[in-house]
């Protein structure tokens, strides 16, 4: 079947814009890909090849971003372009209302919508389960560069940590401290130094430490193990070189893929599998710690000391506590006190474990609802792309661009602000997913009514009018 000719007309004029903006706003996110994570391929001798792999992994993930910003850019272009040539008015004198002309693009843009979901289900998680092993494997690479400030690091048998690095390549240490490694995993040895300095040229496989004025720290375990004190030695030394061995992270397989277990990898079926199995071990988490506070506070004991004491005529807890004297009274309180306290502080403690568990739970939920607000976004910015490029009836780079971009980052950034909010339980992690775009369905619903009816979004001179009415009959009054 043939199409009439002016749909061919309408979708050839789509099509051009929303394919030439795809391509050029991938590019461009591409590039900030390449910026955000050059620090982790930067100076490591990598073939090209591993960065272009890389971001064949990382490009999938750009889609429900860079598509719905395409879609509402080139709605609005395509429809101000009409109204600006009045090829639109053309359309509605020859019997084509606006919701006739939108009828080809809402196709394009249904096969879209699906399109996204198909990708944001099952070539995402594939993709971040490529990109997360893949970054992992070279993580492993050179890690001498992978030495961070303030924080232990792990490189061959012993555990790093620099208070400030600087100079040529940050090569030059402050304030290091190391721990070696035993053969029974215990910390035996500890090293503190004031400097240091990183030099590979002298080992092929490996890595040299030079320290500075520092201390050596060993504690001498003995063979009688009845004896519950170890001595210790410590050595002062104004320079101690270290030869770390790192053919074991030389030899690193960059196609190793043994890190599967975030929530980013998994479809809609296994995220609901894993909320599901994550809901029911929440759930029995509290049931079990309700239970331990309940046996520890004592009151099923209070509860037959109660019983056993109202055979003997007790009544009461003034009575109950008469039976003591003052100096058992003062203990009977105080341990009611260390109760309560140590109650408290693992209240506190299982706040936190509890905060945690629900927001994994939440971010699993998020994700997965993500999936469906993605592919909603591309039929969405459409209805509001496509009435809005009729009302303000600017074609080109100009106007259009503008609209676009304001519309978008205020959609995204409010998105972000509603997830953050769910994350933590301040949201419903259903409404952190989906507000702005119920907001934005109204708005499109809006834009695409008055659109139709040849008004504009916001009526001035209507508003006008009906402010300047009573405005008139205060300043009459005045004047009397």
């Amino acid at each position: 079947m043939k199409l009439p000719l002016i749909d061919r007309y309408i979708l050839k004029s789509y099509l051009t814009v929303l394919v030439s903006f795809f391509f050029i706003l991938m590019f461009i996110f591409v590039i900030q890909t390449v910026w955000v994570f050059i620090d982790e391929f930067a100076g490591k001798g990598l073939d090209i090849t591993v960065l272009l792999r890389f971001l064949l992994y990382y490009t999938p993930k750009l889609v429900p971003l860079v598509l719905p910003l395409t879609i509402l850019l080139a709605s609005i272009m395509t429809f101000g372009n009409f109204a600006e040539r009045y090829e639109f008015a053309a359309m509605k004198s020859a019997g084509i209302s606006l919701m006739r002309a939108m009828r080809p693009l809402i196709i394009v843009n249904s096969i879209a919508c699906l399109a996204t979901f198909y990708v944001a289900n099952t070539v995402i998680p594939l993709a971040e389960f490529k990109t997360y092993n893949l970054r992992k494997n070279l993580s492993k690479m050179r890690p001498a560069l992978a030495i961070s400030e303030g924080m232990f690091n792990d490189i061959g048998e012993s555990n790093i940590k620099v208070g400030r690095k600087y100079g040529e390549n940050d090569r030059l240490l402050e304030d290091v401290i190391i721990h070696e490694k035993s053969p029974n995993q215990v910390n035996n040895v500890v090293i503190k130094a004031a400097h240091g300095e990183l030099k590979s040229e002298e080992l092929q496989e490996g890595l040299q430490l030079v320290l500075y004025d520092g201390f050596r720290y060993e504690e001498v375990v003995q063979k009688n193990k009845r004896k519950k004190n170890n001595p210790h030695s410590r050595i002062a030394f104004k320079q101690y070189t270290m030869n770390i061995d790192l053919r074991a992270f030389n030899n690193v397989d960059l196609d190793e893929t043994k890190y599967t277990n975030t929530f980013k990898m998994q479809n809609i079926g296994e995220l609901s599998q894993s909320i599901d199995s994550l809901t029911k071990g929440y759930i029995s988490e509290i049931e079990g710690f309700a239970n331990t506070v309940y046996l520890r506070t004592g009151i099923k004991s209070m509860d037959r000391l109660q019983k056993t004491h109202k055979a003997h005529g007790y009544e009461g807890k003034a009575a109950y506590l008469d039976l003591f004297t003052k100096q058992q009274q003062k203990r009977i309180f105080n341990a009611a006190i260390n109760t309560i306290d140590m109650q408290l502080s693992n209240f506190n403690n299982q706040k936190r474990v509890f905060f945690i568990r629900e927001k994994i739970i939440n971010l699993h939920r998020l994700w997965r609802d993500d999936k469906f607000v993605g592919a909603y976004a591309a039929l969405l910015l459409f209805f509001v792309g496509a009435p809005l490029g009729a009302i303000i009836r600017k074609g080109g780079f100009g106007l259009p661009i503008v609209v676009a971009l304001t519309i978008f980052l205020t959609y995204h950034f409010a998105g972000t602000l509603f997830k953050n909010s769910a994350e933590d339980g301040s949201l419903h992690p259903f409404w952190g997913a989906w507000s702005i775009s119920i907001l934005l369905t109204f708005v499109g619903l809006v834009a695409t009514i008055r659109a139709s009816k040849d008004k504009s979004v916001f009526d001035l001179e209507r508003l006008k009018m009906k402010l300047r009415i009573p405005l008139n009959l205060i300043a009459k009054k005045l004047k009397k």
